[in-house]
């Protein structure tokens, strides 16, 4: 996918920018698919930071997307839902400042998948400026986390060993976690 992505800017680069925020974007509205390969193209790409800063500014733009169609479409008919799960039902009720400290606080935590905070927070009683500044500030970290991450995989650096070595030492710790 990253490649393909690649390939579609080197296709078009001067519409790479406005294609990379536009798919940034489609990935938010889906809410599962992650963004991790938008972000390793826009690296390669345009460079680590100029790559990143755009990374930051489509998932930022996105996830408000996301929130504005989500509150229109779902608000309404899932909020009694939702409320049934104790972790989602302080964000779902919270507002102003706990509402902003909730959402950079759940963007901060990796393994809760983006579009389930969005989702939540747009059902919720949250204002959208507070969604706004509080997602893009707790996406801050995280970006940069994937995008040094994806370019030093990418470029295989030591850096990138060191990181998979990591991922796989991880990703064996929650299987036999598991098996347990």
């Amino acid at each position: 996918m990253k490649q393909d992505l690649i390939d579609l800017f080197n296709s078009y680069p001067q519409y790479a920018f406005l294609l990379s925020i536009l798919i940034n974007v489609l990935v938010a509205l889906l809410g599962i698919v992650p963004s991790v390969f938008v972000t390793a193209a826009n690296v390669l790409f345009f460079g680590f930071w100029q790559g990143t800063i755009i990374s930051f500014a489509g998932e930022s733009i996105g996830a408000y997307v996301a929130f504005i169609l989500y509150r229109t479409g779902f608000k309404k008919r899932l909020q009694n839902k939702v409320q049934k799960h104790p972790a989602l039902n302080k964000l779902l009720q919270s507002e102003g400042k706990e509402a902003f400290f909730a959402i950079i606080s759940l963007r901060l935590i990796p393994f809760v998948p983006s579009g389930i905070i969005t989702f939540t927070a747009a059902i919720g009683k949250v204002k959208s400026l507070t969604f706004f500044i509080a997602s893009s500030l707790g996406k801050v970290p995280a970006l940069l986390m994937e995008a040094y991450a994806a370019y030093h995989i990418v470029e295989f650096s030591w850096q990138g060993k060191v990181i998979l070595f990591l991922i796989a030492v991880y990703l064996l710790y929650l299987l036999f976690k598991n098996k347990k």
